[in-house]
């Protein structure tokens, strides 16, 4: 379209909420200036797009100067002059440009950054909200979803003694802003308990703003949850748990609170929480490379709940199809860092959903404010925002989108 075609693309670099380098794109055209930042891991799995760092001293290695180099002086050329409501063609361009399987040439951070600005900048074109947009070019029916909000964390996001990485909340209402007021009612009532019974250092924050409170077993932590949501006389109560069980395998096993599991141990355990918590999936039961483990927890719990993939199928088109031809899990952790690209994270969504799996839309240990994750959600339709905790900005930021979303929503469907 004549008028919005990219006249110049710019890579800069900011820190994330951990305090490390990431990159933050800026697109013009004749319309305007449209700005995408990139997330970044710290529980990452082997089979995620890489991320360029520099290495050496400056940021710890951090650095991502290579990486906006990349976009400067490589991608920014070929893209310049381009329209960016093709952004299939664009994306694919920048594959091509890449000619790696992983991105590591380029850098996934590079890419990523520059496919979301190109996202923004062809709603821009358009004329229409990111969320609208992206319901068009993917062919989707938007849905607002329910906000599962992170309440405790533990593994390698944590400062206490939980082995699991992450517990998350949903309490079902008739909107999102009551759902969000629901579930933020009840984080500060845990908030309260855990002051109360465990001293106010039990109420620090995580990476992802949840408390960390010095407890060790899992069902300390789930009993906790019930607590605060007796107390606040929250309803409709649902817990997904993120095990992230690659951070305690080693050698075949299982190394969880104090004991050594094998996979049928350790589902059996699984089991035993759902049949006494209100539990609605378990994100990441088994190493990413435990399909055994994977396959067999499906089978046993897979019709009463969620068996939900993140390493095990970091957004990578070729491993959701090989669960899916195994039944190896039922439902889908999308992270668009993980696939390289806005296109290839689009597509493994609507993989997942063509198949009848659930989608989970999830923020990284290191996010920023940007607000793309939930504008992605709604345009999807997935049904589920994860985006932390509702503490710290770069969390709420997510969650505030989707209630300004909300609004918008008025004056397309009502």
């Amino acid at each position: 379209m004549i008028g919005h075609n990219i006249k110049s693309i710019k890579g800069r670099e900011i820190l994330d909420s951990r305090g490390y380098p990431t990159i933050e794109v800026a697109l013009a055209t004749e319309s305007g200036i449209y700005i995408a930042s990139v997330p970044s891991g710290t529980s990452t799995g082997k089979y995620e797009a890489k991320e360029l760092r520099d290495g050496g001293d400056r940021y710890l290695g951090l650095g991502v100067q290579k990486a906006i180099e990349n976009i400067n002086q490589i991608i920014a050329p070929a893209l310049c002059g381009k329209n960016p409501q093709e952004q299939q063609e664009i994306d694919n361009l920048m594959i091509k440009l890449d000619g790696t399987p992983d991105k590591s040439k380029l850098g996934a951070n590079a890419i990523l950054g520059v496919s979301i600005a190109v996202l923004r900048a062809g709603a821009g074109a358009e004329g229409v909200p990111l969320w609208q947009w992206i319901a068009e070019i993917a062919k989707t029916k938007p849905l607002l979803p329910f906000p599962c909000l992170l309440y405790v964390e533990g593994g390698v996001h944590g400062r206490g003694n939980v082995d699991a990485q992450e517990f998350m909340v949903t309490l079902e209402d008739d909107s999102f802003h009551e759902q969000l007021r629901l579930g933020t009612e009840t984080y500060h009532a845990l908030r309260e308990i855990l002051n109360k019974k465990l001293g106010k250092a039990s109420t620090n924050v995580g990476l992802e703003g949840g408390f960390t409170p010095p407890v060790q077993e899992t069902e300390d932590v789930l009993d906790l949850i019930m607590e605060a949501t007796k107390k606040n006389g929250a309803k409709n109560l649902k817990i997904i748990i993120d095990m992230a069980a690659g951070t305690f395998f080693k050698n075949d096993r299982y190394y969880f609170e104090g004991e050594s599991f094998d996979q049928k141990d350790l589902t059996i355990f699984y089991t035993k929480l759902c049949q006494k918590y209100p539990i609605a999936g378990i994100e990441d039961p088994f190493a990413e490379d435990d399909w055994v483990g994977f396959k067999g927890i499906t089978q046993n719990l897979g019709q009463k709940i969620n068996i939900i993939g993140d390493d095990l199928l970091a957004t990578n088109i070729q491993r959701i199809q090989e669960a899916q031809k195994n039944g190896a899990c039922n439902a889908l952790i999308l992270k668009p860092n993980q696939a390289g690209t806005v296109s290839e994270t689009v597509k493994a969504a609507k993989l997942a959903l063509e198949h009848n799996w659930d989608v989970f839309v999830k923020h990284r240990s290191g996010e920023t404010c940007d607000t793309f994750l939930a504008d992605l959600a709604v345009g999807l339709g997935t049904g589920f925002l994860m985006a932390g905790a509702p503490n710290r900005g770069e969390r709420v930021a997510k969650y505030n989108r989707v209630l300004m979303i909300e609004q918008e929503w008025q004056n397309y469907y009502c």
